[in-house]
Formats: structure tokens, sequence, C-alpha cells
């Protein structure tokens, strides 16, 4: 639309003339987030065979599978510590002579087979696990972060002990 030129002056006149654009008024909004912290777990194999051996030897070894400590509470210089025990090994009516006592059972962790993460990932020493014992340590942890292992169970053997499938439980545990 052509606005004739005297009304243009005469807005001017008016004080109606033209204005630059203003800028518009700025406001900042904070925004947060949250990021919650998850659980720490464990995870072990349900069962594991270490094979048979024939009556009258001193004993019997193998590796148990993998156990994997998984650590998602996203912590800043956070621990754990797994520990492991273990109950009598029984067979039958679980008598004196089916009955493997469990300090005759021996774990030894081994090395880290995986780790995720930032952090020290450290075996425990092995030994018997009549007690609960040291599995495996997590140290200087930053955010999530996993550690697996495949331990090595040895059972001594007793003399005396009859023949038989002998059935005990190994226990995993992390805090």
């Amino acid at each position: 639309m052509r606005i004739p030129f005297a009304v243009a002056a005469a807005a001017i006149g008016f004080g109606l003339a033209a204005t630059t654009a203003l800028p518009a008024l700025a406001d900042d909004t904070t925004v947060t987030f949250t990021i919650t912290g998850g659980t720490l777990t464990i995870n072990a194999p349900a069962s594991s065979n270490l094979g048979s051996v024939v009556s009258g030897t001193a004993s019997v070894s193998g590796q148990m599978g993998a156990v994997t400590v998984t650590d998602d509470r996203g912590g800043l210089s956070s621990t754990w510590s797994a520990t492991v025990t273990s109950t009598d090994f029984t067979t039958g009516g679980a008598t004196a002579p089916e009955t493997i006592p469990n300090i005759n059972v021996s774990y030894s962790p081994g090395a880290a087979t995986n780790t995720t993460g930032t952090g020290t990932f450290t075996p425990g020493p092995g030994g018997i696990v009549n007690v609960p014992r040291v599995a495996f340590t997590g140290a200087d942890l930053v955010g999530d972060n996993t550690a697996t292992w495949n331990p090595t169970l040895t059972v001594t053997i007793p003399a005396g002990k009859v023949a038989g499938v002998y059935t005990g439980t190994v226990t995993h545990s992390v805090g």
C-alpha cells in the first residue's frame, strides 16, 4: 500500500516517525538435572563342577567360572571389597565320613580377566575360606566400573572319606 507523501510528512510532524527496533529484554533460565547413583552388585556362576578324582586322591581343584562385580553407583573415589566363604562339602547323610570341612577349602582369585572404568582392581590373597576372605577389591574408583575374575577352588580331601558326589556352597558378596 502506498502512503501519499503528504500523509507521511504529516505523520513525521506528529511524532509518528519510524523508529528502530529495540532489543527484547533478556532473561536467563538455570537448568539442572540429576544423575542418581545405581547399585553395587556381584554375579557368580550358579553352579560349578570341579570334576572327579579317584578315592584316595589328596585334592580336587578347578576354576569356578567368571565372577563379576558391577559398580554403577557413580561415585568419586569410591571403593568396594568382594569377599568369599564356603560351607562344608557333604555327600549322602553328611556323617563324618561324608563331610569335608570348609577348613579344607581354599580359594585363589587369580588376576582380573576384565575390568572397565577408572580405578585400581586388586585380587585378594587367597587361602582357606572357612571364614569370609577378601576375593577382590576396587579402589580409587571414579564413575561406573566392573571387575571380572575366574577363581580356582581347591578342596583338600582328608583320608577316610567315602565315595560320592560332594556338594557345598561358595558365597561371594560385595560391599
